[in-house]
């Protein structure tokens, strides 16, 4: 999924293979296995252009990270102490837009 976030426009399998650089040595059958899965599981729209499927992602990095945030509450014992915790540790840049996030959806009802 880096790979295909780095980039603005729809990719086919062959270039997340490049993507992947020399970091790890992968054939092209598996990432596109990978790719498909992702598709069926629904991180990833393709539409078929030719022969090759050109693939993009259905939701941002920020988003994914936030639904992974989510659920991680979800199954806390204690989600309230858990973002208690989460928060000792955030900077103040990140605090500050956590108020801007917080004031934004007390006006939004």
């Amino acid at each position: 999924m880096d790979v295909i976030w780095r980039t603005d426009e729809p990719v086919r399998v062959r270039e997340v293979l490049a993507g992947l650089g020399d970091e790890r040595p992968l054939a092209y059958t598996t990432v596109m296995t990978v790719m498909d899965n992702l598709h069926r599981k629904g991180w990833l729209q393709r539409e078929r252009r030719g022969r090759a499927y050109w693939y993009v992602p259905t939701r941002t990095r920020a988003e994914a990270a936030a639904d992974e945030l989510r659920a991680v509450l979800d199954a806390a014992d204690d989600p309230d102490g858990v973002l208690l915790q989460f928060m000792r540790g955030v900077s103040e840049a990140e605090s500050k837009a956590l108020r801007r996030g917080l004031r934004a959806r007390g006006r939004r009802g």
